[in-house]
């Protein structure tokens, strides 16, 4: 299985929710083989590392995201990934319009995922201040728990 996280630059909540669901897979699926990314809808920073305080924020929580680097979704991401989730409504309306009618069913919010929150938007916490920061990150953390379990029922499509 693939999934493509997605906002709209790809260096703030896109890079975290990654690295987020990058520990949840080692910490509690391993087994699972599951390949992930990130991306943006806008190429405002491709090649360009995580936001500073978004590092900061992921790092206080055990997870290292200073590797990545920006890109922007490509037309070949929505034939490759099983899962695209957006981070929020105006991010998945962009998707939306650049993928083929027949790839609409695998483009999501992330928060669909949430089971206290479902179809909420994970705010840009960009122009904010660091608890922006840690608010998309808490967002990050309740949503993979569920899609964890998507994956894990997707995985075993007979129990």
């Amino acid at each position: 299985m693939k999934i493509l996280f997605v906002c709209m630059g790809n260096i703030c909540r896109s890079p975290m929710a990654e690295g987020v669901f990058r520990r949840v897979l080692a910490e509690r699926a391993a087994h699972l083989d599951v390949q992930i990314d990130s991306a943006g809808t806008h190429g405002y920073h491709v090649g360009a590392p995580p936001d500073r305080r978004a590092c900061t924020a992921a790092r206080r929580r055990g997870i290292d995201i200073s590797m990545l680097a920006a890109r922007s979704v490509a037309e070949a991401d929505f034939t490759q990934f099983d899962y695209i989730l957006a981070m929020d409504r105006d991010n998945l309306s962009d998707l939306h319009a650049v993928a083929a009618p027949d790839d609409h069913g695998k483009i999501r919010l992330l928060m669909d995922f949430s089971p206290t929150n479902p179809g909420a938007d994970v705010p840009d916490p960009y122009y904010g201040g660091a608890t922006g920061f840690e608010r998309v990150l808490d967002l990050i953390e309740e949503a993979a728990d569920g899609l964890l379990a998507e994956l894990e029922r997707v995985a075993r499509p007979n129990d």
